[in-house]
């Protein structure tokens, strides 16, 4: 039995990370603070500490209550876009000088491997596409940056203090399991917010912009299951035994346009989406999608949902 710290276990994806962790019979310890996360999602299997990882004295704690954690999985943080604009402090403060905190204690308590989710988001508006992995870094906004920066600190620690780590830059991910659905509190995801409408719960659905240099107007995407994500996550665990660090673009390799989303989820769920069109987001790119030919060569990672139909099935 191995044991694993899991900070953001009570959010979407740090969910179904816990009960993959747990069905193999791995021991896991969650660390939220519930800012963000909902404590039903909280698996009763683990064991749940409520605080933030930038308070150094109860993470200490936390380690000091539970000794022979092997790795971190670090999934905590903001990611919405816009108010990381208004408000990059909060973003800044939470994402990156946070997660400093979590290092020391880490580094005082001798555990040595990390696996962190970064974003697509540092990348800024590529250059070309699709995206890999030594695709220069330039994000647009301070949520890009917050990732970056705590990157860039992960392979100082390395050099430093010989930490272990790796890095996933997620594009978007979605769908849905048994136990964790995406449900942001405000929702700006593109799939939630359609399901809304398709629920009634949302009158229609507004497409930001439909001039960009794409085949019919709208921003084209790159979706990933959530449950291909966390399964990316467990094979580095095992690469982590040889290799000391990795960096790896998660994505489909399928572009889809908001447009063939819609038109998607109106197929799949038998339902007609209203919408309308609206101004462009400043700063969104025409089009994200990235190559994750890296995770498939050197994890053997291989995505079990191909289309954004497979993906769209699993939301119920």
């Amino acid at each position: 039995m191995h044991k694993y710290l899991v900070v953001g276990g009570a959010g979407y994806i740090g969910r179904v990370c816990v009960d993959k962790l747990l069905a193999r019979g791995d021991e896991v310890v969650i660390i939220d603070s519930l800012q963000t996360g909902r404590e039903e999602n909280v698996n009763k299997g683990a064991r749940f500490y409520q605080g933030r990882m930038g308070d150094a004295e109860f993470v200490r704690s936390v380690f000091e209550k539970e000794p022979g954690i092997e790795a971190v999985f670090q999934f905590a943080g903001l990611i919405q876009v816009g108010e990381s604009v208004k408000t990059p402090g909060k973003y800044y403060t939470n994402n990156f000088a946070e997660g400093i905190v979590l290092l020391e204690a880490m580094r005082e308590a001798g555990v040595g491997k990390i696996i962190f989710s970064s974003t697509a988001a540092v990348f800024g508006i590529p250059q070309e596409i699709p995206i890999t992995e030594d695709t220069e870094k330039s994000p647009i906004n301070p949520y890009g940056e917050s990732k970056l920066f705590f990157e860039k600190a992960l392979l100082r620690y390395h050099e430093a203090y010989g930490l272990r780590f790796t890095v996933f830059r997620y594009f978007n991910a979605c769908g849905s399991t048994e136990n964790a659905h995406e449900n942001h509190v405000p929702e700006t995801h593109l799939i939630p917010i359609i399901m809304e409408v398709a629920e009634g719960m949302r009158e229609e659905l507004t497409v930001n912009g439909n001039d960009y240099n794409t085949p019919d107007g709208t921003c084209i995407r790159d979706y990933v299951h959530v449950e291909d994500l966390v399964d990316a996550h467990l094979l580095a665990l095992k690469r982590m035994e040889t290799e000391e660090m990795g960096y790896y673009n998660l994505g489909n390799g399928n572009g889809y346009s908001i447009l063939e989303v819609i038109r998607a989820v109106e197929k799949v769920k038998g339902v007609k989406i209203k919408m309308k069109f609206g101004a462009r987001r400043e700063g969104d790119p025409d089009r994200l999608i990235a190559s994750s030919e890296r995770a498939k060569k050197e994890l053997g990672w291989k995505p079990k949902f191909q289309t954004i139909e497979s993906i769209i099935e699993t939301i119920k």
